[in-house]
């Protein structure tokens, strides 16, 4: 935590000069380009490490596959390490997440809070955001994050809407748009977890004819239960077409015969 904090300066957020504040059309741009950057027309499909350190328990370190299509919202997890994780995963199809265990043969369904692996990591932490069509966002204000000039965004979800965090507060670049950093909050108000983006990376998409763009780094820090992390690292992304089968459970189920 204190190598990222040094490295974005995250100390404290320090007040800028006073900013003219973003207009509604202004915001409804920005928080529409977040959303655009990361999406491709196509599949998605990247190999995934997570660290995870709790508190009085000896890290752990997991490998997965992440497969997404965007365009029909869907997504499937499959752990290939540590061996006692093989096998498993997590299927989001018809906006329903379900959880497979290959020692069982069991599906369970699971709620957008779930913890992915038990982890501090969410679903929605490595797909493509939809922050336009979830929440409302208002404009908070222009500020210092460290040397970066930010936007500070807060999002409330919209009603009938599934999401893993009710309330969430966005610190954007202003000069790439790119997240800094991110709170999510509980309807209480309280805090519940706190990211930060250190590297963001992009790949051209023949689907999308155009940059996609994913966070090649995510630390996510436990506000509730102090002393937990866990540590993202997206590698080796693919924005091949997928086969149509990979979205389903049988799928998951043939990787753990």
């Amino acid at each position: 935590m204190r190598l990222v904090l040094a490295a974005l300066s995250l100390a404290a957020a320090l007040a800028a000069p006073a900013a003219r504040a973003l207009g509604p059309d202004e915001l409804a741009k920005v928080v529409r380009v977040l959303d655009d950057r990361q999406r491709n027309s196509g599949d998605w499909k990247a190999l995934c490490y997570m660290e995870a350190k709790e508190k009085g328990k000896t890290d752990v370190v997991y490998e997965l596959v992440v497969y997404r299509r965007d365009a029909d919202d869907k997504q499937m997890f499959l752990f290939t390490k540590p061996k006692s994780e093989a096998g498993k995963g997590y299927l989001r199809v018809e906006k329903n997440l379900w959880s497979y265990d290959p020692s069982t043969g069991r599906w369970e369904r699971r709620t957008e809070r779930e913890r992915i692996g038990g982890t501090d990591m969410r679903r929605d932490d490595v797909s493509e955001p939809r922050f336009a069509e979830d929440y409302t966002a208002t404009w908070e204000g222009d500020e210092k994050l460290g040397v970066y000039d930010v936007h500070r965004i807060r999002l409330d979800v919209k009603p009938g809407v599934d999401v893993s965090f009710p309330v969430r507060r966005l610190w954007v670049d202003r000069a790439s748009l790119n997240i800094l950093k991110r709170q999510d909050l509980a309807l209480s108000g309280r805090l519940m977890r706190t990211s930060y983006y250190p590297r963001w990376r992009k790949i051209y998409s023949e689907s999308k004819r155009g940059e996609v763009w994913y966070p090649e780094e995510i630390r996510v820090f436990d506000e509730i239960e102090k002393g937990n992390s866990t540590l993202v690292l997206i590698r080796e992304i693919d924005l091949r077409a997928l086969a149509a089968n990979i979205f389903t459970k049988a799928w998951l189920e043939s990787k753990s015969r």
